[in-house]
């Protein structure tokens, strides 16, 4: 959602506020004698404006933008209900004391005008104006949660628009024809060199084509096989490289029985071969899946050469797109670093556990 368009949200709430306020001053102004009570109508308007803004406006404008700016994010959102219940009873008594105090300076009315009457009118007062409060206070929460409800609904249709583009993106970014035509060559000299060798790797490759073509098409598939699709890739990877010791490849613990979205690494694994530039270098590329903990923990290095111009190669999924998908799949589920440190780009990436990661 636009921001002009939530400052308008903003401006019309408070505008049907101020004009709530104003129709029961019209109301009191109807009353037979009010206009002497009060020493005529624009005294009247006068003493309405002066009283409502401590014991009305303040209080909305504090408890307003508190429930809004913060307990939602804080305890709403997360769904803890009852202290989301209790920190906004505190803010909106807090917003009501701030409102009295407003209401005894003497700007306004002075001191001891609220509270002329004792402790007793001081406890009925605050708590009518904690009332008041509360109710705005709930109704910036509503507000901040349409607004965030709208601008998750908004980011899915985006992504969703882009899913075909998405999806032809990734199939691009592992099997363009730059890394087709090199390893279908690669396995045509080797044919002549180990037969049974070629075959292998030939094996390997119409395995990735069938991965792709069919195992990408369901929602989420176990890690197994993805990490099956990620070994096979960095086979015929290195089937280019006469370095073996060019990529090193782990991994720690037990993936178990854990899911996950089809081809969600790859595209970090990808760009480090295509971005990997020194060829002789040992463990130029790093890939480690660590399975000891609840969390999957993805890490993804390679070395780079700094200022090194860029490659015009339309292959390949971009960052923004990529951390796109991880905001939808695992929102406040995830933890995506990007560091360039020494001439070394590392990807570190943890996917919090989930109940979904274990069910198949």
């Amino acid at each position: 959602m636009k921001k002009s368009f939530i400052w308008l949200i903003h401006l019309l709430y408070w505008a049907l506020f101020i004009s709530l306020l104003m129709m029961f001053f019209a109301l009191m102004a109807s009353i037979p004698g009010f206009e002497k009570i009060s020493g005529g109508r624009i005294k009247g308007f006068y003493f309405w404006i002066r009283i409502m803004t401590g014991f009305a406006v303040i209080p909305a404008l504090i408890s307003f933008y508190s429930f809004y700016s913060f307990l939602f994010h804080r305890f709403l959102s997360r769904k803890k209900f009852i202290s989301f219940l209790t920190a906004g009873i505190f803010v909106s008594i807090l917003a009501a004391v701030m409102g009295a105090l407003a209401e005894s300076t003497p700007f306004l009315f002075g001191p001891g005008y609220l509270f002329g009457d004792g402790y007793n009118s001081a406890v009925s007062i605050i708590f009518i104006m904690s009332i008041g409060a509360f109710i705005n206070g709930m109704i910036g929460a509503v507000l901040k949660g349409f607004i965030t409800w709208y601008n998750d609904i908004k980011l899915k249709e985006d992504l969703l628009k882009k899913n075909y583009e998405m999806e032809l993106n990734l199939i691009k970014s592992q099997v363009n024809p730059h890394f087709l035509f090199n390893t279908l060559n690669n396995i045509d000299v080797l044919i002549e060199k180990d037969k049974d060798k070629a075959s292998l790797y030939f094996k390997k490759l119409s395995e990735i084509l069938r991965f792709m073509l069919y195992e990408t098409k369901t929602e989420k598939i176990p890690i197994t096989k993805e990490l099956s699709y990620i070994e096979k890739y960095i086979d015929l990877q290195m089937l280019r490289n006469s370095n073996p010791a060019f990529a090193d490849y782990k991994i720690k613990g037990d993936p178990g029985n854990r899911m996950t979205e089809p081809m969600l690494f790859i595209p970090f694994i990808e760009n480090a071969f295509k971005h990997a530039d020194n060829k002789k270098l040992v463990h130029a590329i790093l890939v480690r899946f660590d399975f000891t903990g609840r969390d999957i923990v993805f890490e993804c290095s390679n070395n780079y050469t700094a200022n090194k111009p860029k490659e015009n190669d339309s292959f390949g999924l971009g960052n923004d797109l990529i951390e796109k998908r991880l905001s939808l799949l695992y929102p406040q589920n995830h933890q995506l670093t990007i560091t360039k440190d020494n001439n070394r780009y590392t990807v570190n990436l943890i996917i919090q556990d989930k109940h979904d990661l274990h069910n198949r």
